[in-house]
Order: structure tokens, then sequence, then C-alpha cells
């Protein structure tokens, strides 16, 4: 039997018959000119994924109108005729790649998003609290403004059409604007357009009608959220009882996810939420109402395959996983899924966006740099030497193994993977600790020599022989001077936690990344845990959405958290922290340092920063988090 039979089985998105089951769902890359054309940026990341083999791809967000709210920075836009022009140019890119490409239009983010141009706050479906400053109150829309935009909404649906576009999605997810419409916790209008679970979907009903007569030939999906996981949002009966409706308006395709503005972690499910966890859900919606179901959110392949064959779904969104790979669907048609690049759902790439950044993943330097980051084969081969097999050292020796130079990584300990092995031991972290064995995996296949458990030191031939050196020797553990008592017995540090650690109480000192996810890994384990943080509060370092995830599972294990508590001395049997009320002792039999980590500086001191052979990349320069340390290996790899 062919690898994956029913997710590289063809099927019919309406009717748009596609080649195979995966499907890029509607995401913001902000990779798009100011003015809102797509870029050229933007047709060689869609094109890439559809050269890859995804059947449909869509281009997330697309404003209809500006009126109610401003477009996002470096969003791609469709609220006026003369972008048609400019939106063929990125169909083009993907029909010439032999793909297709959706439009995800949207009436705006609502209470989600930005204030309405030129006044202090955003419209709502009722006069509700912005998500931004929930002190401030949202201005409900009238009648006849939401009729107008149900009439752009049909305008961008033909321009989408006459652009060359293959499908269209309507954006009613995540307590975007529609969303706030669908549910009673934010609807609670009077009119027409409020009420009874009819006339809160009207709104949606009106716009998948518009978009079906202003664009005929094309299917309609609906994106929507079917389990808000906040206080009083709508859970799934109601959303199925919704998606009839949907449904008999017109609706093709279902496109499923689970969250809102306050619960996004449901939405794009980090680490710390098993791999598809609203599938679930999904799964409910297509027995109760018998339309196609496309589930989205950390769907791996085998569980997509198993969904699809159990006829829980009819297609497999894949977002995060073709940001990472986009050579995803080709590699699976190929029995090669130990060569897919694995997406460590880190978020980063959300993160990026979030922050008004154009998108980025941190295993992936190439992803929206298509263009720009192509890697060439050298005009000559070199002798290249990697010292330190942590991310930065396996991606560069990766890259530079892929411009066809004779590369030999040093790792002075008996495994690959540096502080990301370490770091990616909890239970949670599955995926990263899939990265170190995919760059394994891709060495050995580019023919790259692994030297393990070698020390590589200032004076060695290994360097002097070398045409290139790249040094990514990564971090050390930060000991605090101020604090005493580090090396009593009982105390470890975070990255060399292991399994090793005496209980049942266990202090963890700093409430970082490493800390918090220590302590929530600790936990689950069994350990009574506490978290001692001086600042005022935990996972400050940690993007929002993974930092909501992470703390509810710290609530939810029964992790204690102080913070305002400053470490002064690991003491016999505990630690001796000062608090708001002076200082304390907190008993515990381990005490687990996570005080963030300092450059090893042993080989890249000042004398190498004179050698033009070497290039210093990682936490080796600057501390930093996985993706900063890919990022800069990449950039100097890609130049050897």
């Amino acid at each position: 039997m062919a690898p994956f039979p029913h997710l590289l089985a063809p099927g019919a998105f309406g009717a748009l018959e596609l080649p195979n089951r995966i499907v890029m769902p509607p995401m913001r890359l902000r990779l798009a000119h100011p003015d809102g054309t797509p870029s050229s940026r933007d047709r060689a990341f869609f094109a890439a994924r559809a050269r890859g083999g995804a059947a449909l791809v869509f281009v997330g967000g697309m404003l209809v109108a500006t009126e109610h709210e401003a477009p996002g920075r470096s969003a791609t836009r469709v609220d006026a005729d003369w972008y048609v022009p400019h939106l063929r140019y990125l169909t083009d890119g993907v029909h010439d790649a032999g793909g297709r490409i959706g439009a995800q239009l949207t009436v705006g983010a609502g209470r989600a998003g930005g204030p309405e141009p030129g006044r202090d706050v955003p419209v709502s479906a009722s006069d509700n609290s912005w998500t931004a400053n929930p002190v401030e109150t949202c201005r409900a829309l009238g009648a006849d403004e939401i009729r107008a935009l149900v009439v752009r909404f049909g305008e961008a649906a033909a321009r989408a059409a006459e652009a060359g576009f293959d499908a269209v999605d309507v954006n009613a997810r995540g307590g975007h604007l529609v969303d706030q419409f669908l549910s009673p916790v934010w609807n609670r209008r009077t009119d027409a357009y409020g009420g009874s679970a009819e006339n809160r979907a009207r709104f949606a009903v009106e716009l998948i009608r518009a978009a079906k007569e202003a664009a005929p030939g094309l299917p309609v999906s609906v994106r929507l959220s079917l389990t808000h996981h906040v206080p009083g949002g709508r859970e799934l009966p109601e959303s199925i009882e919704i998606a009839r409706l949907l449904v008999a308006a017109g609706a093709d395709v279902l496109v499923t996810d689970d969250g809102a503005a306050e619960s996004m972690h449901w939405s794009v499910p980090p680490m710390y939420l098993s791999p598809a966890p609203s599938l679930g859900d999904a799964a409910a919606l297509r027995a109760a109402v018998g339309a196609p179901v496309m589930a989205t959110g950390s769907l791996h392949p085998e569980i997509a395959e198993k969904a699809l064959a159990d006829g829980e779904i009819d297609f497999a969104g894949m977002g995060r996983s073709l940001v990472a790979d986009p050579q995803l669907p080709r590699k699976l048609a190929a029995d090669a899924l130990g060569a897919v690049r694995p997406c460590a759902r880190c978020n980063v790439c959300l993160g990026h966006v979030q922050g008004g950044m154009p998108i980025m993943c941190a295993m992936n330097p190439q992803a929206g740099y298509e263009t720009l980051r192509a890697v060439t084969p050298s005009s000559r081969s070199k002798r290249v030497v990697v010292v330190g097999g942590g991310p930065a050292g396996l991606e560069a020796a990766r890259v530079a193994a892929l411009r066809g130079h004779s590369v030999h990584l040093y790792e002075r300990s008996e495994r690959l993977g540096g502080l990301l092995r370490r770091a990616a031991e909890p239970d949670f972290k599955a995926e990263a600790r899939a990265t170190v064995d995919w760059w394994a995996g891709q060495l050995r296949s580019l023919g790259v020599t692994v030297h393990l458990d070698r020390e590589v030191n200032p004076g060695s031939s290994v360097l002097r022989d070398a045409d290139e050196v790249v040094l990514a020797t990564g971090g050390q553990p930060v000991h605090p001077r101020e604090v005493s008592g580090l090396d009593r017995p009982g105390v470890v540090d975070v990255l060399r936690m292991g399994d090793d650690v005496a209980g049942p109480r266990v202090v963890v000192a700093g409430g970082g990344s490493s800390g918090a996810d220590a302590a929530l890994y600790l936990a689950t384990k069994g350990y009574d845990v506490t978290v001692l943080e001086a600042g005022d509060e935990i996972g400050a370092d940690i993007f929002e959405v993974n930092r909501n995830a992470l703390l509810r599972g710290l609530v939810e294990a029964g992790v204690g958290v102080l913070t305002g508590w400053r470490v002064v001395a690991i003491e016999d049997h505990g630690v001796l922290a000062e608090g708001p009320d002076g200082p304390v002792h907190l008993p515990a039999d381990t005490v687990v340092t996570a005080f963030g980590t300092r450059p090893d500086t042993a080989l890249s001191g000042a004398a190498y920063r004179e050698d033009p052979r070497v290039h210093v990349v990682g936490d080796c320069v600057e501390p930093g988090d996985v993706g900063d340390a890919v990022h800069s290996a990449f950039e100097a790899a890609v130049t050897l």
C-alpha cells in the first residue's frame, strides 16, 4: 500500500478537485507591501508550498473594507479594484507551481483588533470590552453598516475570482468580528442580528450568500471555532447548530479550530497542549452535520491519516508544518517521513506576526525568505569544521554540506542536540526532540562526519587545518555571585537536571522559560514544585500565546508560583529567599537553578575574532532562543 493513502488521495473541495487532502489553511504572514499589494516574498512563499505538493494554499486575513478597521501592517488587501492585477501576480505564481490558491476574506477582528479609523475603540456586535484595553467599550455596528459590509464582502469575492483565486474562505473564527455576532457572550443585540441562533448567524449567512453570488464558480469555506474555551463562550453543541445554518446557506467546507482572542493557544496549539487538541470537536461536527470538514491545529501526518481513514475529517489543514517544510507532501508521497523537517510548535512564527513583523520559522530560516536566502552550490569545496552539536552547529553543518563542502562536526558530549536536547527532555517537548533527530538524519544523508565526545581546544590542529571554522559552542549556566550555596549537594542546574531529582519537594529558582518548563515537567512527574521569580511575573520571556498555555498547565499541575521573591542562598534542606515581607526559608529536597545562560567564549575569544576563517554563531555570541541560533548559523553557513 502507498504511504499515507488517505492523506494523499484526491478530494473535492466543493467544485474544486484537489490532488490530495493537504491544505495550507489561512495564516497571516505580513509579507505584503505597505499598500497591501502582494510582494515577491509573498509569491515565493506560496509558490514554494504549492511546488512542495500542498493541494491548496490560502492567503489569510484579506480585509474587504477599511471603514471600520484599518488594514494591518503588511496585510494583503482586496478592498479596491486596483488590487486585482497585483493579486493576479500572486495567484499566477501558485498556478505556475502546480497548485491552487484560496482567499480568506475578513470584515475585521472587531474587539480583538485595532480601533475604528477616526475613533478610539473598535467596532463589535455589541458594546463589548476591547480585548487590548478591557476598560474601553467597543461601538456596536448598526444594521445599515452590517448590510454595507455584506455588499463589500461580495465585491471582494468578485475581485478574488477575477484575480484568479480558486476558493474563498469566510473568516468566522477566533472571536473575530463575525464570530462576535455568532456568539451570545459577545452578541446581546435585539434586532435581526441578535437573539436566536438563526439571527446571530444572519451576518455570516449573508456573507456566504454574497460570496456565492459574486463568485459563482468558486467553492466557499467557512473558518469556524467550535469551542471558545473562555467563560460564557460557545461550546460544541451550539457550534453544530450554527454550522448547519452555514451549510444551508451554501458553505462547501467547514474549516475548524478552537479558541478565541483570550484563548488563542487553542487556535495555534503550542507544545504545552497535546497534538491535534481540537480534532475531537472536528470529528463530532463532521458526524453531526455531514458536510466536508477540514481540521486544523497540530495535525501531524500520522494523526491526519488516521482521522481521514476513520472518516472523521475530509481535509487536513497543516499550516505551521508547511511553514517548517514546504516539501512535506512530496516527502510523504516518497515514503520519506523521516526527512520531513518537524514543526517544534514553538510558535515563533505566530509571535513574529503578532508583534507586527514578517513571519519567521525557528526551524526553517528560508520561510518567508525563499528568494533571499537560497542555498546555492559553492564555487569551491572547502574543509569546514563546525564546533558544537547544538541547533546552531547542526544547522551550520547541514547548510555547509548542502553547498558542497566537506564538513566535520565536533561535539564534546556523547549526544547531538546541545542545550536543546537537555531542554527538550520534558514529555511535552517531543517535537523539539524530533528536530534534533531530523538534523542528525540530514547530516548522515549529506555525508557530514560527526565526531562525538571530542573536545576541541584553542590550539587544536582541527582548527588550524580547516578552510572555514564555525564556532557554535553555545552557552553556559549563569551562577549569580550574590547567591551563596550553589555548590551544595541537591542543587542542579535546569539544563543538567535529567531525571535524577530527589523529592518530593523541589524549588525552582528562576521563573523564565526554562525554569517554568522544568516546573511543569517535574510537577507532572509527581513532585511538589514551587517556582521563585524575582520579577513581577513568571514566563516574562515567553510569547503571550505560549505563556497562557504554560500558565494553564502550571495551575492544573498544582505548581506554586511566588513572584517578587529573590533567592539569597541555598541552605541545608531548602532555599533562603527574600519576599515582600522579608526573608523566608522554603524547604526543598532539590533546588533547580534557572538563572539563564551566558556565552561560552572558550574558543570564541578575541584571538579568533581576528581570524577571517572563523564564524561565531548561536548562543556563544549572545544567548537567545532556538530560532536565533538556527538563523545566525544559516546566515553564516550560506556564505562559506
